[in-house]
């Protein structure tokens, strides 16, 4: 059946192509195995880029478009991959994405120059657009309404487990392999996917919707503008022309953008949603999260192979103290979402990942004993799982299911945005007062850096907080509109 909002079962399983049943289990792994795949994807690269320099003979320039030539095309197309997925079936745009970013993955793999590396990083990245949201989008409706807040937690967890996998993956591979390896074994992962996906997932679309293609174009343009100054702020220049000639390009255009959609037919994101509290509040914690954790994460990977000298691999294995913690309190934290409100375990996560990237930052020094950091990374990696889940539940819960991809692209651009700004800034901070010459002046560029980090994430908890509580199942709270409800528990979803 290709429908927009074909209810799942409401037994154990949900409903495969065809009208076969699987088991929960499987459809969720069909959902969260290719996010895996492109969440990995892009972190790994960073911990190769010094064996990368020598391979390939690349400068400082190329370095950065191995990582930024993904997080362009990445970010700027997550909405047109949503979008295609509701115009012409999200199960098979999420398989044609899957495929494509095998095939990418096998051209980075063979690629002997900078250039080739490149244009293969470019074409991951359009791949990964269409993978990212409409991953949310068909686990929401494979599994039943009573089981989407752990599936939606699940989900969170294998995202979490990227980020950890990310530094130890690289530093295993560039330290016992070639370099090569960090894009070949997304290979068989890519071969098991797609089968896995069309046995697996029904297919569904918006009934006779359109194709808002002048939308694609300005937000696509737009936001590679955006990023384009953001990842570039850094190294030309806050105020350098070109910097501020791409923000300029980029707000007429999604100025333009916005002024499009408020008259489109069939528009790429409905500007209904940010009516809506709890939706665009928790597109301000997702952009406050990503740059506080992805910036501090950045400085703080390399701080510690500097203080004191450690190797990509073991500094990688060290920071599972902080990213495996996630894989497990992200699924608590999708059950509990709907009882105790996505504000409040969002906000409660924020402050705990303030309070842990604080006590860090108190602790560093030019050679840190990791025992004074464990215990700081725990908490720090407990608080990103109490975000994850919370924040893909408020946010699909918030609009209509056959919405939820567009939602869940406009969420997904929004960190991947704040993730490239808190980088770049926090890097500008970290050269304004320091540098990696040695660990001790590492260190005091890392200290003023993270305070930043810290001072955003308190800003994001203290937004979470002004999230409304759940609505009550088929009942609108009394003196609030429909605007301030948060979501509907998940049982509510789509009925």
């Amino acid at each position: 059946m290709t429908t927009s909002d074909a209810s799942p079962a409401t037994t154990g399983g949900s409903p495969a192509a065809g009208g076969r049943r699987v088991p929960l289990w499987l459809a969720i792994v069909a959902c969260s195995l290719p996010m895996f795949m492109v969440a990995l994807d892009n972190l790994v690269v960073s911990t190769a880029l010094r064996t990368l320099a020598g391979d390939l003979h690349a400068n400082t320039q190329q370095l950065q478009w191995f990582v930024n030539a993904y997080v362009l095309s990445f970010a700027c197309l997550l909405l047109t991959g949503a979008a295609l997925g509701d115009r012409f079936g999200r199960r098979r745009v999420f398989t044609i994405g899957i495929a494509l970013f095998t095939l990418a993955s096998i051209g980075c793999g063979l690629s002997d120059t900078s250039n080739q590396l490149i244009t293969a990083r470019v074409i991951q990245g359009f791949g990964a657009a269409a993978v990212m949201p409409l991953s949310l989008t068909l686990l929401s409706q494979a599994v039943p309404d009573r089981m989407r807040g752990l599936a939606l937690g699940l989900w969170s967890a294998v995202s979490g487990a990227a980020i950890a996998c990310g530094p130890v993956v690289g530093g295993a591979v560039v330290g016992g392999l070639a370099w090569e390896w960090i894009f070949w074994i997304n290979v068989p992962v890519g071969l098991i996917a797609v089968p896995l996906a069309l046995l697996t997932l029904d297919e569904s679309r918006l009934p006779e919707g359109g194709l808002d293609l002048v939308g694609m174009v300005l937000a696509a343009v737009g936001l590679l503008a955006v990023v384009w100054g953001i990842v570039h702020g850094d190294t030309a220049g806050w105020a350098s022309v070109r910097v501020l000639a791409a923000f300029a390009v980029g707000v007429v255009l999604l100025t333009a953008f916005v002024r499009w959609e408020r008259r489109s037919a069939h528009p790429l994101l409905p500007l209904s949603f940010y009516r809506k509290r709890a939706f665009s509040l928790s597109n301000i914690v997702s952009a406050s999260m990503y740059f506080g954790v992805f910036g501090s994460i950045f400085l703080l990977s390399q701080f510690l192979q500097i203080a004191p000298e450690r190797t990509p691999l073991r500094a990688g294995v060290l920071t599972l103290t902080w990213t495996l913690v996630p894989m497990f309190v992200a699924p608590v934290a999708g059950l509990l979402a709907d009882r105790v409100g996505g504000g409040r375990l969002m906000a409660a996560g924020l402050f705990l990942q303030a309070g842990g990237l604080a006590w860090i930052n108190l602790a560093a020094t030019d050679n840190t004993p990791y025992s004074h950091l464990a215990a700081p990374m725990v908490i720090a990696g407990a608080g990103m799982g109490l975000v994850f889940a919370p924040t893909a539940a408020v946010v699909l819960g918030s609009v209509s299911r056959e919405h939820a991809g567009k939602a869940s692209g406009a969420n997904t651009t929004v960190r991947e945005i704040g993730g490239a700004l808190g980088i770049a800034v926090l890097s500008s901070v970290f050269v304004a007062h320091g540098s990696d010459r040695s660990a001790a002046q590492f260190a005091s560029g890392l200290h003023p850096a993270i305070w930043v980090g810290v001072a955003v994430v308190v800003a994001g908890a203290f937004a979470a907080l002004a999230i409304p509580g759940p609505a009550k199942t088929g009942a609108q709270e009394p003196g609030r509109s429909p605007e301030d409800q948060e979501y509907q528990p998940s049982a509510a979803v789509g009925t």
